[in-house]
């Protein structure tokens, strides 16, 4: 079903107008974004280079005070946006509306901003078989197929989620990390350096769960790749 979904949207951009996802203007540049939308994009390009928090204006690019007090598992993490208007709509629309033209749009958007660490194979989170079947797509696996192709890189799979865990996103911090505690099975041996790619990086917990399950498997070196971050 997801793959006639995608033929699909491929075959209506072929034939049909560019329309902004946004304001619904004529999309601009090959996307399905107006020139003035594109302008007004959070971009997230002044944030530690290790979890890829926005810093403010002004503080030198460099680890935050967390990664500082604590350095975290991956060894570099970018986001190309901000979890801001309007890609926080458009997030939301791909991962709980099935809006999968908006999922293109975001990968399109993230290949205008790759990051230097991303020359190894992509592992897409993934998503618990009972929430894929609810969903009907992963998301994360929806935006790196994309990069992957464009990129000339590898798709990693070796990772699954063993446990279904309640949203993250009801949950605090503290909780976050605790509801995460043995979510991640490793079925293959992995690469030895990894670029983990996600929709949305909140606390970082989902994420870092995922990299020390890798880390115990011999993974070397973990990077992380997400859409936007939340401030």
């Amino acid at each position: 079903m997801v793959s006639l979904r995608n033929a699909l949207l491929r075959l209506g951009h072929q034939f049909l107008p560019l329309r902004c996802l946004v304001c619904s203007n004529p999309g601009n540049d090959g996307l399905d974004l107006c020139a003035a939308c594109h302008a007004e994009l959070p971009w997230n390009d002044h944030a530690c280079p290790l979890c890829a928090l926005p810093l403010p204006p002004g503080e030198p690019a460099a680890a935050c005070g967390a990664c500082l007090r604590e350095p975290p598992r991956q060894v570099g993490a970018a986001a190309t946006f901000v979890y801001a208007p309007p890609i926080d709509r458009l997030v939301l629309r791909f991962k709980f509306h099935q809006d999968l033209a908006a999922g293109r749009l975001l990968s399109q958007l993230m290949l205008q901003a790759v990051p230097p660490f991303a020359a190894v194979p992509l592992l897409p989170m993934p998503l618990h078989g009972r929430r894929l079947r609810e969903r009907g797509y992963d998301q994360a696996r929806e935006l790196a197929r994309p990069l992957a192709r464009e990129l000339g890189l590898p798709l990693w799979s070796g990772l699954c989620r063993s446990r279904a865990t309640v949203a993250q996103s009801t949950l605090d911090a503290d909780a976050r990390r605790q509801n995460l505690r043995g979510a991640f099975a490793v079925q293959a041996t992995p690469p030895p350096r990894l670029t983990l790619v996600d929709d949305v990086m909140t606390t970082g917990a989902t994420l870092d769960a995922a990299v020390r399950a890798l880390r115990r498997s011999g993974l070397a070196e973990a990077t992380l790749w997400v859409c936007a971050r939340a401030p």
